[in-house]
């Protein structure tokens, strides 16, 4: 037998508690310890920003603005947007972080702890797995996923390779809306039976623009990844990708994911639900989007109800909230009218408490980070993943939808109550912004049923399909991870 050296016993002595801690095999623990260097409790957290066009901007900000973090790189497929967020940078006097377009080379930096993500919605779950298995730990924004089986290899490539993965879910870290939270599970409500999301939104129409030529400084290649190869088209790219469904998932993803998150939180709900059923359509425009505009989606767990309401054109507020939540009890409800407050009432309307404060989501991020707990994680990307499937839920019923005039009742809510009176507001939210009713169509989803444990539709080849993609390779979202 060959000879053991002492230092090579301490080093397998250490992999041999990381594998016990991580629960990850010998091979893959001293594989990651390889990939990434290790952050003492005084060191610089190394971070990079990928995707910077928008929201990317405000991760630059938030990790440039901290002492215990260091901006060390920033990565986007448009050239163009990097020198402002190297600006940002600098402008705190920090040292200029180096600019990289392709993803792949970036997690080939060994100094790289922390990788941020701020994409389209299409690269969220690619790009957050191939970090994780490079050794990093990963913010990635809302929703987490473009579909539902990429959020759940998400959940499983951060467990198995023992990295730290947030949604970017941060009313997770508000004060005032963990408070109420904790208000409502203690039952001082009662019985909890409906939580409403609310997205009233509106969004104006984008326009009809020709194909054209790739911008300067873009690799357009790189920017599609996993989607279909298609001309380049200026409806296509910055921002209104979230109205295309090869990169988007409509309103309901986009804005709608973080008051669907604090329903389902509000319900204390660990899983999918039985069935669903969306509708809707795009009203009051006629334009390159393909995403709805105003949308219903229904979600059934058996005890309780989730209702979703997006309304794109102008419309008043739902008991004081417009983009937020409202949660009923049988001895009351709460309403949500923003990410750090709450109003708890009774049933005769009068107002019994109120909860106030932000949070910080990124230093919650950072300090799970240090511990090396993902139970340290407000918005734990399995959570992430649970909000983000219920959007994706409610629109692969919207899209196997028929249209159906609005001249004919529709008897898809059977005697549920809630359902029909959302519908009827629906309605007349429409008829008081113009539309015409009785010369109108909204397309009307199935109500499908769902295995909660598996994650999968029962007895609809159709809707199982539309829970992955097919992917462009190499752009290729595993299987397994």
């Amino acid at each position: 037998m060959d000879k053991i050296t002492r230092r090579r016993f301490l080093e397998q002595s250490l992999l041999t508690a990381a594998a016990a801690v991580t629960g990850l095999g010998l091979e893959e623990t001293a594989r990651a310890e390889r990939r990434g260097r290790r952050v003492g409790p005084n060191d610089r957290i190394h971070v990079a920003c990928v995707g910077v066009h928008g929201r990317g901007m405000s991760h630059v900000g938030a990790f440039a603005g901290r002492e215990d973090t260091e901006v060390v790189a920033i990565c986007d497929v448009d050239e163009s947007v990097i020198p402002k967020a190297q600006k940002a940078v600098t402008d705190r006097n920090r040292p200029t972080p180096k600019a990289v377009q392709d993803i792949r080379r970036l997690l080939e930096d060994t100094n790289i702890d922390v990788v941020s993500i701020a994409t389209p919605n299409h690269w969220h779950a690619l790009a957050a797995i191939w970090a994780m298995q490079a050794g990093k730990d990963v913010y990635v924004e809302k929703p987490v996923s473009h579909n539902v089986l990429e959020g759940r290899r998400m959940v499983e490539a951060a467990r198995k390779y023992g990295r730290i993965c947030q949604a970017g879910t941060q009313i997770r870290s508000s004060k005032g809306s963990r408070e109420a939270i904790e208000y409502i599970h203690s039952g001082k409500i009662g019985k909890v039976f409906l939580a409403r999301g609310l997205c009233y939104k509106p969004r104006g129409s984008i326009g009809k623009y020709p194909d054209s030529a790739v911008p300067p400084g873009v690799d357009y290649d790189l920017w599609l990844g996993p989607a279909p190869t298609r001309p380049f088209n200026r409806n296509r790219f910055h921002y209104n990708w979230h109205w295309n469904w090869d990169y988007g998932n409509g309103d309901l993803g986009n804005q709608g994911i973080h008051q669907m998150d604090v329903a389902r939180w509000a319900l204390n709900k660990h899983a999918l639900p039985q069935n669903v059923l969306g509708l809707g359509g795009r009203f009051g425009y006629v334009d390159d989007g393909e995403t709805p505009n105003t949308e219903l989606t229904f979600f059934d767990y058996g005890d309780a109800q989730l209702i979703f309401e997006v309304r794109g054109l102008n419309t008043p507020d739902l008991k004081g909230a417009k983009i937020g939540n409202i949660i009923y009890g049988t001895e009351g409800y709460v309403v949500f009218p923003g990410y750090d407050n709450a109003v708890v009432l009774d049933n005769r309307d009068q107002v019994v408490a109120k909860f106030e404060g932000g949070g910080d989501h990124f230093g919650n991020f950072l300090d799970a980070v240090r511990s090396r707990r993902h139970t340290d994680l407000r918005g734990d990307i399995e959570e992430g993943h649970l909000s983000s499937a219920l959007c994706h839920l409610g629109n692969i019923s919207y899209r196997l939808g028929e249209m159906q005039p609005f001249n004919t009742k529709t008897g898809a809510f059977g005697d549920d109550k809630e359902a029909i009176e959302t519908f009827a507001r629906f309605e007349q939210h429409l008829a008081d912004n113009g539309i015409r009713l009785q010369d109108t169509s909204y397309r009307l989803g199935p109500r499908l049923r769902f295995d909660p444990k598996a994650e999968r539709f029962r007895d609809n080849a159709r809707a199982n399909a539309l829970l992955t993609r097919e992917y462009r390779k190499p752009f290729v979202v595993p299987e397994r991870v």
